[in-house]
């Protein structure tokens, strides 16, 4: 390991009392740098380091864990550093592993709120992550004045600042959000969303998923979920076929609303990126959908 790889072997050993055997990087952390630890005493850990507050990501898998969705057992938090369970996966997707993330996905989204001050059923009790990025959840009331001022019209001006997105795409985007209402429900019941739903997020083995990983999560319209495993492309039919079986698919999901909800974490991957297919794709799902 470099001289940094050693400096994480101290890290782990010091927070978890415990020598260090050997560590092997992983691949696809995107944001940070994730390493399998083998422990003198046997046991297997996930370290991740990053620049962005790891403990935010330890407090977001730790509420969904209370909900009922598997994640990996927390072993230590802190802004810089996060030592979690090593869960064996074999990769392998396949329709009985779709089955299981939509019924997953079927139940967290019957977690309600839990908001005694009555102000707003769309938010979460702190600001979350997508990446590296914060998602800022106020509670609100309306679900629509929610997804256009904290995700939509947020993101859009992020990256049109960044010197990311034209002029023309966001005056369209911002023609878009002047009329959501006209898409997208007011009051949908407030669903818990993981947030960040592909392939590289879900431990799968033996067609059975045994944890979600790097949520972003916050209380909104279920369809932001199925419009992002869409987006991500690794779960297909028997996914869709299964959430509708659970609990539902509205009609018209497909016909606006999909590609509405799209153009978020379209924007955050352009602002993470900088490609410029990304803003390519935008300008595609606005033509799509009129704007």
């Amino acid at each position: 390991m470099t001289e940094n790889g050693n400096s994480l072997r101290s890290q782990v050993a010091d927070a978890l009392g415990c020598p260090v055997e050997s560590a092997r990087e992983l691949d696809g952390g995107e944001v940070g740098r994730v390493v399998r630890v083998t422990l003198a005493d046997g046991r297997r850990v996930v370290a991740k380091t990053s620049d962005t507050p790891l403990d935010v990501e330890a407090d977001m898998l730790e509420f969904l864990g209370r909900r009922g969705l598997p994640i990996p057992e927390l072993h230590h938090r802190s802004a810089d550093l996060l030592v979690m369970a090593y869960v064996e996966g074999d990769g392998n997707l396949t329709p009985s592993a779709e089955a299981d993330v939509a019924r997953h996905l079927a139940a967290l989204h019957e977690e309600r709120p839990e908001n005694p001050a009555n102000c707003g059923d769309f938010g979460f009790p702190f600001d979350t992550l997508d990446g590296p990025y914060r998602q800022p959840n106020p509670w609100t009331d309306s679900w629509v004045a929610f997804y256009r001022d904290h995700r939509l019209r947020r993101m859009a001006e992020k990256a049109r600042n960044a010197g990311l997105l034209s002029a023309d795409i966001a005056e369209r985007i911002e023609r878009l959000a002047g009329n959501l209402d006209s898409w997208l429900p007011e009051s949908p019941p407030a669903a818990l969303l993981h947030g960040d739903v592909w392939a590289n997020n879900v431990v799968v083995r033996d067609g059975a998923i045994r944890a979600f990983l790097d949520p972003a999560c916050y209380f909104g319209h279920a369809e932001v979920e199925l419009a992002y495993v869409d987006f991500g492309s690794a779960l297909g039919d028997t996914f869709f076929e299964t959430y509708r079986e659970e609990c539902g698919i509205d009609p018209g999901f497909f016909d606006g609303r999909c590609e509405i909800y799209q153009l978020y974490p379209l924007l955050v991957h352009l602002l993470y990126f900088e490609d410029e297919g990304y803003a390519s794709e935008i300008d595609r799902t606005l033509d799509a959908v009129g704007y």
